[in-house]
């Protein structure tokens, strides 16, 4: 078990969609090593690398 840590000193790792960095989370320790992702929602969208241009307009 993960001793008690503060905010700041907790592992991150960036996210393979949208770029941002994001800190470990209990519900995550026992598989911190597979996390590739900041949400579900960036989990679902990961084959659209497009991001604004793919939201939204009909194509043309």
């Amino acid at each position: 078990m993960m001793k008690h840590r503060k905010k700041g000193d907790l592992p991150t790792k960036t996210c393979a969609t949208c770029g941002l960095p994001f800190t470990w989370r209990k519900k995550w320790e026992r598989v911190w090593d597979d996390v590739r992702y900041c949400s579900d929602k960036c989990r679902r969208g990961r084959g659209g690398q497009g991001g604004a241009q793919d939201r939204g307009g009909s194509p043309k």
